[in-house]
């Protein structure tokens, strides 16, 4: 899938900043073009990640002629980035994970408290974790 990337000179002849139009707060920053349709291809990732963690809709691309009709970004340079329809995948996969007994314990009890299965208190508690990370300008 190919979502449209409107690039503009944010330091002049430093970085580019690249916006995409179709997905609300995503953007991106790189050393020059090529460097900036490449960081916005990463950004789009972790924004469609985050967007179906968070159980969002996926906004499809629209057309760039459709975008450029504003003003917003009339003298962008205008691109496609690239973005490897598996981040698009939510399929459920069976994993097997080893945990102590008293460890076990606790994820049930937490589980059973919070009136969750086993499988979608980790999940959460995973996602949340992941999110906490990235946040904190970590993975």
């Amino acid at each position: 899938m190919k979502y449209p990337i409107a690039i503009e000179p944010e330091k002049p002849g430093t970085t580019w900043r690249v916006t995409v139009p179709d997905l609300p707060g995503c953007s991106a920053v790189g050393a020059g073009v090529d460097d900036a349709i490449r960081a916005a291809s990463a950004a789009i990732a972790r924004w469609i990640d985050a967007a179906v963690a968070e159980g969002r809709d996926i906004p499809l691309p629209r057309p760039i002629d459709m975008h450029r009709q504003g003003e917003r970004f009339a003298s962008a340079i205008w691109a496609l980035a690239d973005v490897d329809q598996n981040v698009l995948e939510d399929r459920v996969e069976r994993v097997n994970i080893s945990l102590p007994s008293r460890v076990l314990r606790r994820v049930d009890e937490a589980a059973h408290h919070a009136r969750e299965t086993r499988s979608g208190w980790l999940l959460r508690v995973a996602v949340e974790a992941i999110s906490r990370g990235r946040h904190a300008g970590g993975g």
